[in-house]
């Protein structure tokens, strides 16, 4: 089942700083910040959203189709996605511009620090979604405002369900926008606070999303994620075999929740599918660089829930 997947393709610049934030941030002084980190481990990746969650489809066996808007500077990115024979029929060069650029500082505990270029992203709006591809499912990830909004209105228009993922993009929105996303959408995934940016902005309780939506999805870091959906789905989290790097972890959950929804899974299974995926990412650095086949992930799948991935 064919998904179209609607954000960005970004340059990752990620460093890891080997301390704590909150020592070196003084809150009574925040009126007049002036801190620097120095970051000995520093590694330029390949991310984005769009990237991210095709890349983590393909590793999973799924059919994903990128759409994205990139700037002049994608050569580089444009041959790895065809060595990993990721299509990139729907990305589209903006000549005047650069990539998305994200600048992440990792402290020891996992806390981040971006700086964010959107470039190219800002033209997301000049793509459409294609209606003659066979497209089943969609997804909406944070991308150029403009276009999230035109994305959301072509697949509700169209008729294919999508996930709805504000993620970092969340506070371009008002209370009123996300409603109306909400009402479009047939998913909508969030971490913990971005869901308590959701209710506050909104009003509504997760429990009053989660009727709106066939189900709303939020994952809790370190402690699974919950599904309100007919029920409410607990779905245990997958203890990574190393802690390194939280960038792309919820990309990667989200691939494989859509790869689940679109092989039929129920939610429990999607969920756990989406859980040990994010467990794979966060053992390596950057958002790209693990890989595995579908039966290794299929075997890690039964050693982590005791039960067989059909």
């Amino acid at each position: 089942m064919t998904a179209l997947i609607c954000g960005s393709f970004a340059y990752d610049t990620i460093m890891t700083f080997d301390g704590k934030f909150k020592d070196h941030i003084m809150p009574d002084r925040v009126h007049m910040l002036n801190v620097a980190f120095l970051v000995p481990e520093l590694q330029r990746n390949f991310g984005g959203t769009a990237g991210n969650i095709a890349y983590n489809m393909k590793l999973l066996g799924g059919d994903g189709l990128a759409m994205a808007t990139v700037g002049a500077d994608f050569g580089g990115y444009r041959e790895w996605l065809n060595k990993h024979g990721i299509n990139d029929k729907y990305v589209k060069t903006i000549d005047s511009e650069y990539c998305a650029q994200a600048y992440i500082t990792t402290d020891m505990e996992d806390n981040q620090i971006t700086a964010f270029h959107p470039g190219a992203m800002n033209h997301a709006h000049t793509q459409s979604v294609p209606t003659d591809e066979g497209i089943k499912m969609g997804i909406v990830a944070p991308d150029g405002r403009d276009g999230m909004i035109e994305h959301a209105r072509q697949f509700a228009d169209a008729g294919i369900p999508f996930m709805f993922d504000p993620g970092q993009g969340l506070p371009m929105f008002d209370g009123n926008d996300l409603e109306w996303f909400i009402d479009k959408a047939t998913w909508v995934a969030v971490n913990d606070y971005e869901a308590g940016m959701l209710e506050e902005k909104t009003g509504l309780s997760r429990q009053q999303i989660g009727e709106k939506v066939e189900a709303l999805i939020v994952t809790l870091g370190g402690e699974g994620s919950v599904i309100y959906a007919d029920e409410e789905v607990h779905v245990e989290p997958v203890k990574p075999a190393a802690i390194k790097d939280p960038t792309g972890c919820g990309d990667a959950y989200r691939a494989a929740l859509l790869t689940g929804l679109s092989e039929g899974k129920d939610w429990k299974t999607a969920g756990r599918m989406a859980s040990l995926m994010g467990s794979i990412k966060v053992a390596s650095t950057g958002p790209q660089n693990h890989s595995l086949t579908r039966d290794e992930f299929a075997k890690q799948f039964k050693d982590a829930f005791g039960v067989a991935l059909d």
